[in-house]
């Protein structure tokens, strides 16, 4: 405790009336840069720091971006082929050509095909029954028989798609002329936004949302901790600053290096990836702009809460990685999720961010679609900003 001094307060606190003048003065654009350059000075003698915020997110755009893919190609089939005519080979040779298949292996009853499929040595049996050749001559087709390993359900449903659509076309070709048989209504398809309907078109521009809600807020997490940590927060706090000098100063460099990094996960999608880019990347700034606020205002609040930078990093990897990762639409189909998931999508920013990227890249749209999407990270921002700049209030009043 201090001694009284003779106005009535306490010797060895200055911290308490220093702070109270200081809220007092007027916003000093001066001040504000002068934190910000001294973050940026403590940021340029931390390793760690400069890896986390220019190496990490190349090397998790082209980790994840090479890693994450949806696309199924050379699906393993085994075939039990009964028939062994011309009909048959043919058919086989479709399945082949296509480029989506791959024959590993042709046996001659059902127990090969049984343990090809629970040794994984095939995800996909076809059985062509005797006669089938026959069959298609006389116009008579006999069914075939796929069986599928349902253990990764997702590959299963494409294999039997792709399966299914090649048997028909190369079964219309191969039946005599004249003859008919039960085929289902053609339709002409055009894909639109993403033409070659490749997962990677889908899954860059949302991995972008993901490596920046990480890196931004953890970058941030650090940074009041760093001053606990070092001893430096009660000499700050006794200088003429003021509570919203001190965040906006410490936000200014991880800003820049936040812009930085969504600029270059960007190119790289582009010329890596061939990720479209249809939009207006003046919009997608500004929206990146109340993102960015958002989770590095997050960040100073973990980080003046933790007060330890090891505590603030595993906060903040869990408040950002897990919900960007699994509840923002990146992986998996939000509408997919049971009812209470929905509802707690709302809660998590990189939600909206991924819809942003993703329309403004492959659709090429802006504020005229996306306006409840920038209404609510506008939110996210001020929110953000408003509970870091309580937080540090609060701590170094405190």
């Amino acid at each position: 405790m201090g001694v009284k001094d003779g106005k009535g307060g306490r010797e060895g606190a200055p911290r308490a009336g220093g702070l109270d003048k200081t809220f007092g003065e007027g916003f000093s654009p001066a001040r504000l840069w002068a934190v910000a350059r001294k973050e940026t000075l403590q940021l340029r003698r931390d390793p760690r720091s400069l890896i986390l915020a220019f190496l990490v997110p190349i090397f998790m755009v082209l980790f994840f971006g090479y890693a994450i893919n949806w696309d199924i190609r050379q699906i393993r089939l085994a075939v039990w082929d009964q028939d062994g005519t011309a009909q048959s080979r043919e058919l086989l040779e479709a399945l082949e050509g296509s480029g989506l298949f791959t024959v590993v292996g042709r046996v001659g009853g059902y127990p090969p095909l049984e343990e090809a499929l629970a040794r994984g040595r095939a995800r996909l049996a076809l059985v062509i029954p005797r006669g089938f050749g026959e069959g298609l001559v006389e116009g008579t087709p006999l069914p075939l028989q796929l069986l599928l390993d349902g253990s990764d359900a997702n590959t299963a449903t494409i294999a039997r798609n792709y399966a299914e659509a090649i048997l028909r076309r190369q079964g219309a070709v191969l039946l005599p002329r004249g003859a008919s048989a039960p085929l289902p209504l053609q339709a002409e398809v055009r894909v639109w936004y993403n033409e070659t309907l490749q997962s990677r078109n889908m899954v860059v521009p949302g991995l972008v949302a993901v490596i920046m809600s990480i890196m931004a807020a953890m970058l941030t997490s650090l940074t009041l901790a760093r001053e606990w940590e070092r001893g430096t927060m009660e000499p700050l706090a006794a200088t003429p600053v003021r509570p919203v000098e001190v965040v906006g100063g410490k936000l200014l460099p991880y800003l820049g290096i936040g812009f930085f990094d969504l600029g270059m996960v960007v190119l790289l999608g582009i010329t890596v990836f061939d990720v479209p880019f249809r939009g207006n990347p003046l919009w997608l700034g500004a929206m990146s702009l109340l993102f960015l606020l958002g989770a590095l205002g997050l960040g100073i609040f973990i980080s003046a809460v933790a007060r330890s930078q090891m505590l603030a990093m595993q906060i903040a990897m869990v408040a950002t990685y897990l919900p960007a990762l699994l509840l923002s639409g990146f992986l998996f189909d939000i509408r997919g999720m049971p009812q209470f998931l929905q509802a707690v999508t709302y809660l998590v920013p990189a939600r909206y961010f991924v819809a942003v990227l993703r329309a403004v890249q492959l659709k090429g749209v802006g504020l005229e679609v996306l306006w409840p999407e920038a209404l609510f990270m506008a939110g996210y921002a001020a929110l953000g900003l408003f509970l870091a700049g309580r937080a540090f209030r609060k701590e170094v009043a405190g």
